[in-house]
């Protein structure tokens, strides 16, 4: 065997134990006996995850046990600690989690996606569950895509389907509407010149986690994906993507009053 690096101890100790030569384990592997006499000669040295995996199953020992860089280097770090889960598709996204999401906040809701359509119908009695919130003390907001705007114009040409975005967006309003007046309850619409940005992306913040779509070409909200964060840290995704929901609504433009 190559005396290059450092012996891994470990991986001989278990080939010893399952009583497995190099060559026996590479034939069960399906790699070379000089590439399971490298493994062993060298631990900085990490055979590919198919490998390791194999290798293990057939000296019955754990991953962590025979290359624990390759177990530690998989553990997330980081930014990217933050994604508690990651989804296809917004639409593969449970309503319980969005639900749940809601009944948590107690300060801040943000409903930052460019109609909001989708949750009028998602999720049962919303006005009462809003409704709820707002009489907790939780800030709920909404910012929206003006129906009448250029973008709102272009992106219905390029979707192309019966419940337009404009449309959507009008049913939304509807629905505040009847949450009527309320201190904690505030909507705007983008403006003209960060309509691009918002159509493109949805934020949907609940106090220090969010749920995320970035809109892919000429597909609706439901067929993009979504990621599911919570806040780590002041420097993270959570806070990258909250920091641009907060710019588009702070240059946002009133609705205008509710009765």
């Amino acid at each position: 065997m190559s005396s290059g690096g450092v012996l891994n101890s470990a991986l001989r100790s278990a080939m010893q134990s399952a009583n497995l030569s190099p060559r026996q384990l590479a034939v069960r592997v399906g790699v070379s006996g000089k590439t399971v006499e490298r493994w062993v000669a060298d631990a900085e040295l990490i055979p590919h995850a198919r490998n390791r995996e194999d290798a293990c199953e057939a000296l019955g020992v754990d991953e962590e046990m025979l290359w624990p860089k390759a177990v530690k280097d998989r553990i997330k770090s980081g930014g990217d600690r933050e994604i508690i889960h990651s989804y296809p598709y917004r639409s593969s996204c449970p309503s319980t989690v969005w639900a749940e999401l809601v009944e948590k906040s107690t300060t801040d809701i943000l409903f930052a996606g460019y109609t909001n359509y989708f949750l009028w119908i998602d999720q049962p009695a919303f006005v009462s569950t809003l409704r709820r919130k707002l009489d907790s003390g939780c800030r709920v907001r909404f910012l929206l895509g003006d129906p009448d705007g250029e973008t709102t114009r272009n992106r219905e040409q390029i979707e192309d389907v019966a419940l337009t975005v404009s449309t959507r967006i009008r049913i939304t309003l509807e629905h505040l509407d009847k949450l009527g007046a309320h201190e904690g309850l505030e909507a705007r619409f983008s403006t003209a010149s960060d309509a691009a940005s918002h159509v493109s992306l949805s934020v949907f913040r609940f106090d220090d986690e969010a749920l995320v779509t970035p809109h892919l070409a000429r597909l609706v909200g439901h067929d993009s994906p979504l990621l599911h964060l919570r806040k780590l840290g002041g420097a993270g995704m959570f806070a990258r993507f909250a920091e641009h929901a907060e710019e588009l609504w702070s240059k946002g433009v009133q609705t205008g009053p509710r009765a």
